[in-house]
């Protein structure tokens, strides 16, 4: 389970780093396509994918270039939920954002829902606006609900669309190589187009992200190889994981407020998970 825990404290530490982002005067969208150039170093050297699938996988195009566009801008979405929502609800939000692709198998794909895994939607679309809820303080202060709600409808699609990519018989590594390329030039497009200057700082918190966001991935798929029989328990000590030390560092380090329908919500997401799990 150390790989778990390993990804774990990366994904967490993704949303640490956006947080204080602009405390430490980080230009995200540098650092963000600094990111995807790192991150796509990083998989070229360690898990070495060959690209000779994507000459027979011209299915999978559609889905590479979607990404591509898509990974850049959730992550400035996700950046704008954890400054103006906190870590936990956007942690929350994203790891609810697997109902999606449960929902899709479900209405699409002709998957017959288990009752457990029906409750465990049923019981995560009631969490969402818990978590998503702010008092009346809150809005005096400019806390948005859009933001997270924003994560959890990107994660999902971005999701979706990697399973289709599975579907399609194209190897991880190959098309995380291709989408992390896309993501890149669309990152800098969007960099040159807003004339952002280069700045160190930016650069280097680009990476320590790519490196924390390719560890999440890597370990994620070291804890799959090393217990291969226990699909669900790595999938729960992700997910809950990531909840729980998420709920940790925003309310233990940046003090962020709960109300008490926020905590009901997160015990709701954190039941919804588990279950999803079981199932």
């Amino acid at each position: 389970m150390s790989n778990v825990f390993a990804a774990v404290v990366c994904s967490v530490l993704v949303s640490v780093l956006l947080k204080l982002a602009p405390r430490w005067r980080i230009e995200l969208l540098q650092a963000i396509a600094c990111n995807y150039l790192v991150a796509g170093i990083a998989t070229a050297l360690i898990l070495r994918p060959t690209l000779a699938p994507l000459d027979s996988s011209a299915a999978a195009w559609p889905a590479l270039i979607t990404l591509g566009m898509l990974l850049p801008t959730i992550f400035l979405v996700l950046a704008a939920s954890v400054r103006s929502a906190g870590i936990v609800r956007s942690d929350v939000a994203q790891r609810l954002s697997l109902l999606l692709p449960l929902l899709a198998a479900f209405a699409l794909f002709g998957e017959t829902p288990a009752p457990l895994k029906l409750l465990g939607c049923t019981l995560g679309l009631v969490a969402l606006p818990g978590m998503i809820w702010r008092s009346e303080a809150d809005a005096r202060l400019g806390t948005g609900w859009r933001w997270p709600l924003g994560v959890f409808f990107g994660f999902g699609v971005i999701d979706i669309l990697f399973k289709q990519l599975a579907a399609t018989g194209l190897p991880l590594g190959s098309s995380l190589q291709v989408v992390f390329a896309l993501a890149l030039t669309v990152a800098t497009i969007i960099a040159i187009a807003r004339r952002v200057r280069l700045d160190r700082r930016s650069l280097a918190a680009g990476i320590v992200l790519g490196l924390l966001n390719f560890g999440n991935i890597l370990f994620y798929l070291r804890a799959h190889r090393a217990l291969p029989d226990s699909p669900s328990l790595v999938f729960a000590g992700m997910n809950l994981g990531v909840v729980g030390l998420g709920a940790l560092a925003g309310l233990w380090l940046f003090r962020e407020r709960l109300t008490a329908i926020n905590f009901a919500a997160l015990g709701l997401a954190t039941v919804a998970v588990a279950l999803i799990a079981l199932a």
